[in-house]
């Protein structure tokens, strides 16, 4: 089981963040995200955004870093991708990046 993480590439709120993405199991995804004090609001679905700075501290405790596109191609093969349909019953729920749950 590996941790990845993409190059911070999208910007939002002064910043520019970066996803984080198990290859086998939302349990380590959660579990590396609580060990680097990312908080649960961060987490949308199938991946953590999280902000530029926090990346090099992220690849410390062993998230790999790797492009955005194999980033995505790893997530859709460990079969924890979440479709934009499957995303459409979540979509009135406040994304981290909003203002009401700003990370």
């Amino acid at each position: 089981m590996t941790v990845y993480i993409d190059p911070p590439l999208w910007p939002r709120h002064g910043t520019t963040w970066s996803h984080l993405v198990s290859d086998a199991s939302l349990d380590e995804l959660h579990r590396v995200a609580r060990q680097a004090g990312i908080p649960a609001r961060a987490f949308d679905l199938d991946h953590y955004d999280v902000p530029a700075e926090r990346r090099d501290a992220l690849i410390a405790l062993g998230a790999v870093p790797v492009s955005a596109g194999e980033l995505i191609r790893r997530l859709r093969a460990s079969g924890l991708r979440v479709t934009a349909a499957e995303r459409r019953p979540h979509a009135t729920q406040a994304h981290p990046h909003d203002e009401n749950g700003s990370i």
